[in-house]
């Protein structure tokens, strides 16, 4: 079975409080031995600590999501920085622009954007980002920033768009939407992309694949997202599997061998 790395992961979103012990059971039967864990707002980041143990194969990211901004406090800016100091995140993350909401206040979101990415920098952390209806304007930021890494996560933009990221060093999140027939122009994107940019993702407990639609999605879902790739690229999916883990080791620095302590 292929070792998976699962590089986007709301493992302490709610819908999980139920039987969370058992989805990380059938991930890890499901060979998803890695899970990066991003932040949404300040609220999320003890919980994410908790999950994300010493050995346990979770590792956190802390940040302020776009699409929080109500939740989001003055405050909170000098607490993320605190906690990028002292709890060892592998990520500055979930972070970005979300313009796809009806009256969303698109200045706040790129002040808050602009100072997370500093903060990004002056920690030398890899950026998890989110990016709807606003690509464009975050490739501009990061390219404005300069001397950082990451992932676009759930990318869904062109080819032009992507080359621009690759361009700066920056990663692709796949995942279950890449399985529905409907996503030719990403289908296309990911068969003939460079392989070293490539990151599979759940973003569980949404987007799931379209063997689970309308389910809520998991972990162990993410051999689907893996065998669809690898059917669209033609590629061994063992092969797949362990460049796309070496991948997010690479970024985020951590050990694809976790011991499940």
């Amino acid at each position: 079975m292929p070792k998976l790395a699962d590089s986007h992961v709301h493992l302490d979103d709610a819908r999980f409080d139920d039987d969370r012990r058992a989805i990380l059971e059938r991930a890890r039967a499901a060979g998803v031995d890695v899970l990066v864990v991003p932040g949404t707002e300040a609220a999320s980041w003890p919980r994410i600590r908790a999950l994300c143990t010493p050995g346990s194969g979770q590792f956190p990211a802390y940040g302020m999501h776009p699409m929080f901004m109500a939740n989001h406090r003055p405050e909170d800016l000098d607490q993320l920085s605190h906690w990028l100091a002292t709890q060892h995140p592998v990520a500055v993350g979930e972070i970005g622009l979300d313009f796809y909401l009806p009256d969303h206040d698109a200045q706040a979101q790129r002040d808050l954007f602009r100072q997370q990415l500093a903060l990004a920098r002056e920690f030398d952390l890899p950026v998890i980002l989110h990016a709807r209806a606003a690509l464009d304007e975050v490739t501009a930021a990061l390219r404005k920033t300069g001397g950082l890494r990451g992932v676009v996560h759930s990318f869904s933009g062109s080819q032009e768009q992507a080359e621009q990221l690759w361009k700066l060093g920056f990663h692709l999140g796949i995942g279950g939407p890449v399985t529905y027939e409907r996503a030719q122009r990403l289908r296309r994107i990911v068969s003939n992309m460079p392989i070293e940019y490539l990151l599979l993702e759940s973003d569980a407990p949404d987007q799931p694949g379209a063997a689970h639609r309308g389910e809520r999605n998991e972990p162990s879902y993410l051999p689907d997202v893996l065998n669809c790739i690898a059917g669209l690229r033609n590629q061994d999916p063992q092969e797949l599997a362990a460049a796309t883990s070496a991948n997010v080791a690479r970024l985020f620095g951590i050990s694809t061998q976790v011991s499940h302590a």
